[in-house]
Formats: C-alpha cells, structure tokens, sequence
C-alpha cells in the first residue's frame, strides 16, 4: 500500500478515536491500539472492540490491535527525527 493511503487511512483512524471518546482519547492513537490497551486494562470496551477489529483483520494480518499497541509504542508511525 502506498505511503500516503497508509497515512490518510491512519490519521482517519485517528480522528474516529477521537469522535468516538468525544474527545478523551489520546489525538495520536488509532481505535486498535487503544482497543487494545483499554482490553489489558480490564475495560469493557476494549474487550467487546478488540476482537471484532482484530476480526475484521484477518484477511491483512493477525493480532492486528496487539501489532497497532506495539507500534505506537515504539513511534513507528512518526519520522526517524521525532523517534
């Protein structure tokens, strides 16, 4: 997939999350990591949303919301300069 669907796809990603919490999510997670998280942290949601995004996944790749937690984590999404 080119760079740039990926980035439009992230930063929709990104402005869903933030619709959805109306505003209490973090403005630079995505829905999955933040399924995640909110899964590992014993919150409802994150366990009804988790699965369901890491089903809709599968066709791409496997453990997608774990995969999404992880990335955040290591700021792959953002440039080498701000890493």
């Amino acid at each position: 997939m080119p760079d740039r669907v990926l980035n439009l796809l992230v930063a929709l990603d990104q402005l869903i999350y933030v619709l959805v919490t109306l505003g209490n999510g973090s403005p630079d997670e995505t829905l999955s990591a933040a399924a995640w998280r909110t899964e590992k942290a014993g919150k409802p949601l994150g366990g009804i949303f988790r699965p369901v995004i890491d089903f809709l996944f599968i066709p791409i790749e496997r453990d997608h919301c774990r995969k999404s937690f992880e990335a955040e984590r290591r700021k792959a999404h953002l440039p080498p300069e701000y890493r």
